[in-house]
């Protein structure tokens, strides 16, 4: 293997499609869910890898981290060099931009990746892969820290509905669905944003096909409390579908059109 083959960036080229604040809720649970992480760290690194054709989602995630850990930093990662290079003039203090793919070419071990609709062109088979290099370079756990959060997922275009998956040094932890709710019809619209370990497996007898099946029931049920509002009607589905599924969050995450399941209970079948 020659030393410019040895140095090429692993992954592909991405459509590059972005969005100003198109990953505003991902940002927002991010923050929320991980800042006491990022507040601690001494120096806490933040990677926003494949941020596409524009720089916004990069420039974003500086500002909505720094209001829960004003220390961290985040550095912008493209396999696209004339997308570093036009991402050049927004760099400022805390936020930078580099050239790579998955080897993620920042030093030490960064306290978060956050990878949104990167993985979505790649074939099923290669998500593994892909997650378990990517967690291979997050921050280890240890003295209280549960180490570094990768959280790799997908959203539409302008950022109103979006699944993802988070994962630490050990591998996937939660799936988290999350939505503007008055653009919800029903929860199994989220289907088509399910990431690429998951979409393809949205048919009869896969648990996550069983617990859209069952989350489009409880919103059923729920309808009564429709004339209280979509966000109540929400919180009432996810209370009644935590009877049977492992929801690992809040009311005060189900008020934001969110909830999260534990990654075991929706994994596929193998």
């Amino acid at each position: 293997m020659t030393a410019r083959a040895a140095s090429r960036p692993v992954g592909t080229v991405t459509r590059g499609t972005t969005n100003p604040n198109r990953l505003r809720r991902m940002d927002r649970w991010i923050a929320a869910t991980h800042g006491a992480e990022l507040r601690r760290a001494s120096d806490a690194v933040a990677v926003d890898l494949g941020y596409g054709a524009a720089p916004w989602t990069a420039v974003e995630l500086l500002a909505r981290l720094r209001a829960a850990a004003p220390r961290v930093r985040v550095v912008g990662i493209e396999i696209e060099p004339d997308r570093v290079a036009a991402a050049r003039p927004y760099e400022r203090e805390g936020l930078t931009f580099r050239h790579g793919g998955f080897e993620m070419p920042v030093p030490g071990r960064p306290l978060l990746v956050r990878a949104a609709n990167v993985l979505r062109q790649y074939d099923e088979a290669e998500v593994a892969t892909v997650w378990e290099r990517l967690c291979a370079r997050l921050a280890p756990a240890g003295g209280g820290s549960r180490g570094g959060l990768l959280v790799e997922g997908t959203c539409d275009e302008i950022g109103r509905r979006h699944v993802w998956v988070a994962l630490g040094p050990e591998g996937p932890r939660t799936v988290t669905f999350a939505t503007r709710l008055g653009s919800l019809d029903r929860p199994s619209d989220l289907a088509e944003r399910l990431p690429k370990a998951l979409i393809h497996r949205n048919v009869p007898g896969e648990p996550v096909h069983a617990f859209l099946r069952d989350f489009d029931r409880a919103w059923a049920a729920a309808a009564p409390y429709a004339s209280y509002g979509a966000r109540q009607r929400w919180i009432r589905a996810v209370r009644d579908l935590a009877a049977d599924w492992p929801v690992t969050d809040s009311p005060a995450r189900w008020r934001q059109g969110e909830v999260t399941v534990a990654w075991g209970a929706l994994a596929p079948v193998r």
